[in-house]
């Protein structure tokens, strides 16, 4: 048993080696080059970091249903446990499928440790523009926020933010500040990091979600994609390497491929990449073979 830190980065997959449209072959990534023999593609998963410490490895997204897949089934079967695209009849997105909706309140991740009287915390805050949303009577949010919400979590707002107890999705506060008006201190990815990991040494399990490079892959980040790359990349290498081994796991995983190949706009079939690191990491890599696999994986050698 052991803490665990939950990164989901959406729509990150491992394509070819591809130094024209593979960011992880176009720009240098201090979690990769630091860590790992090469960038991932589609072939050379899986990888052990140089020290031993962490494992790169793929998880088969397509769950034997044809088409391309989806953020809503991808993450309600990771989240839950489930093949959602059987359950839905076919990869869905970017939204759970109202079918989806019992799964995410009763069977998930997140569900579980509740039950089991497990402290959760959901790290995402949120702009006054999304409580309107929801507060005018609209429900289409995305599995991660879904699953919170109908579990009784906090979805934390700009309050949040100020005071270190979440982080917005971007992870630095500047594009809330850009986009909507806000006045944030605007944060360096390091000490969002800290800020993250000081908050999982109180939680059993931290959840924190990344939407943005699905963004990029479907070149909705056309300003400064390459300074969010670099941003999300120094995020995630602190964590990776100033978590605590002896008490917490982190486990970061995706949905489906996109920011690989931006030579398209669409998502891929390429396989979704996952990270482990700290205790029982290759148990989770040796058990965890499609996004089905994730839930009980974590349950049977992290919880």
């Amino acid at each position: 048993m052991s803490k665990l830190i939950f990164l989901f980065f959406d729509g990150v997959g491992a394509g070819k080696p591809d130094k024209e449209n593979n960011p992880f072959f176009k720009y240098s990534f201090s979690l990769v080059n630091m860590n790992f023999s090469s960038p991932p593609y589609n072939g050379n998963l899986p990888m052990t970091s140089f020290d031993g410490s962490m494992i790169m490895f793929e998880v088969d997204p397509m769950m034997g249903i044809e088409g391309y897949p989806q953020s809503g089934t991808g993450q309600t079967s990771i989240l839950c446990g489930i093949n959602a695209s059987k359950v839905v009849g076919q990869h869905f997105g970017p939204f759970p499928h109202s079918t989806l909706l019992p799964y995410l309140e009763n069977e998930s991740i997140i569900t579980a440790y509740i039950k089991a009287g497990k402290k959760v915390d959901f790290f995402n805050a949120y702009p006054q523009i999304f409580f309107d949303y929801i507060n005018s009577g609209k429900q289409r949010l995305g599995a991660f926020a879904t699953c919170a919400r109908l579990n009784g979590l906090k979805l934390n707002g700009v309050d949040e933010v100020l005071d270190g107890t979440a982080l917005t999705a971007e992870i630095t506060g500047e594009r809330w500040n850009k986009s909507l008006n806000y006045s944030l201190p605007v944060s360096t990815p390091e000490n969002s990091a800290r800020r993250l990991l000081r908050r999982a040494a109180e939680s059993d399990l931290l959840v924190y979600e990344y939407f943005l490079t699905d963004h990029i892959g479907h070149g909705r980040v056309k300003d400064d994609a390459e300074l969010l790359i670099h941003q999300f990349d120094r995020f995630l290498y602190t964590i990776f390497s100033e978590f605590d081994k002896n008490t917490t796991t982190v486990f970061l995983c995706s949905d489906h491929g996109n920011f690989e190949d931006t030579s398209v706009k669409s998502h891929t079939m390429n396989p979704a990449i996952a990270i482990a690191a700290g205790q029982n990491m290759n148990l989770l890599a040796g058990e965890i073979k499609s996004l089905p696999d994730i839930k009980p994986a974590i349950l049977k050698y992290v919880m």
